[in-house]
């Protein structure tokens, strides 16, 4: 059993999995496709043809059948950081943009004010979600990467960069501006706000270089209603909505529920949790805040799927490395919990009947991540920060922690 969990917690072993099984999923699906002679990997084309259309001067969000099936939903600064991938052939382009994704949320994760077990822990827990986001080239990773650079830029008090990180993430998704939520604990508010408006204009104004002023400016006012229209798919897809809201109105079957109804004490309980004064330089209590902050981004949004709990689930595993030890028995269980219902879920180790008879059509994966959310939120505004040692902070016993997974 030692020699198993030497194994597991194993740095390069992990790194193998990491990047390896990215790069399995990615290259399973193209051989695949490419013997049925099919176009492999749809959302990739997508995002090719963002930029296609952004030098060509084309609507970013009508349907293009001829080239992909669903609609693209992405603002056109996307369609310039997917430029270098786009212009490779498919199969070398969307295997190099997975690789990117892998790599760029590895090294945000490797960035966090952790010690190396933890960042290994961290890893770990998220192989099978990067394993999923890459079988399905999602963008999903690039936008938590985006949320932790900005976290990790304020802390060290570069808030020119942290700014570049929240509004490159909102320009591509929207997502990116929970970056915000670390605002409180910048030393220099005034030079992040000057920041987020130069930001601002900046990649405003940068896709008019391939394409015109007057294309971007109709781009822009054309991207609400199309993001209006997705919202209202979401909310009566079966897939879609898997949210709070979506989960308390299919479990209790109710038709028009207000999102306010659940989404007001939501911000009231992530807001009351962030004025703990005291304990904005307190590392440990950043650490939970951003791990709040990506669990209510996704448990919080009507536009929430099965693939972006990557975004929750690497928050949850920020929280349970940080946890007080020794963790009790319903962290434990909230953890396992989470594994099994959020993490597996959505992949092929989990039975198949469970998955669509009960989880997707109640949206069971949000419950979980729900549970810790509310406990973080516990933790933000009893525990006594202060009194933990800096070993306690950051320095987690490592035969205690291994012995609890």
């Amino acid at each position: 059993m030692q020699k198993l969990k030497r194994i597991l917690f194993n740095r390069p072993f992990i790194l193998t999995l990491w990047f390896g099984l990215s790069l399995f999923a990615v290259a399973k699906d193209i051989i695949t496709h490419f013997a049925n002679k099919e176009t492999s990997h749809n959302n990739y084309i997508i995002y090719k043809h963002n930029f296609l259309n952004l030098i060509h001067q084309q609507s970013l969000f009508g349907p293009e059948p001829q080239y992909y099936f669903d609609l693209n939903h992405y603002g056109p600064v996307f369609g310039l950081i997917i430029a270098p991938f786009a212009l490779l052939p498919n199969q070398i382009g969307v295997i190099l943009w997975v690789m990117f994704l892998a790599y760029i949320l590895f090294y945000a994760i490797i960035k966090l004010p952790l010690n190396d077990f933890q960042k290994t822990i961290i890893l770990l827990l998220n192989v099978n979600s990067m394993m999923g986001s890459s079988g399905n080239v999602q963008v999903n990773p690039l936008i938590v990467a985006l949320v932790i650079f900005s976290f990790i830029f304020i802390k060290n008090k570069q808030d020119f960069w942290a700014a570049l990180m929240i509004m490159i993430g909102t320009a591509i998704k929207l997502y990116g501006i929970v970056g915000l939520a670390f605002f409180f604990f910048s030393d220099n508010k005034i030079k992040l706000v000057l920041s987020l408006i130069f930001w601002s204009a900046v990649l405003f104004v940068l896709p008019m270089l391939v394409s015109s002023p007057a294309y971007i400016l109709k781009t822009y006012h054309d991207w609400y209603p199309d993001l209006l229209a997705k919202n209202a798919t979401n909310l009566v897809s079966t897939r879609g909505n898997v949210s709070v809201m979506g989960m308390i109105s299919k479990i209790f079957l109710i038709k028009n529920l207000s999102n306010m109804l659940v989404l007001a004490p939501g911000l009231l309980l992530f807001g009351v949790s962030v004025f703990r004064i005291k304990y904005w330089r307190n590392t440990q209590y950043q650490l939970l805040l951003l791990a709040s902050t990506l669990l209510f981004t996704i448990l919080f949004s009507t536009g929430s799927e099965p693939p972006t709990y990557i975004i929750a689930f690497i928050g949850v595993s920020i929280w349970y490395v940080n946890l007080k030890r020794p963790i009790t028995v319903y962290e434990r269980f909230l953890l396992i919990f989470a594994l099994v219902l959020t993490n597996f879920s959505p992949s092929d180790l989990f039975p198949r009947y469970l998955r669509d008879k009960y989880v997707i059509p109640y949206a069971l994966i949000a419950l979980p991540c729900l549970l810790i959310w509310l406990k973080i939120i516990y933790e933000m505004l009893t525990r006594d920060f202060g009194a933990e040692t800096a070993d306690d902070r950051l320095q987690a016993d490592v035969a205690i922690a291994v012995k609890e997974i």
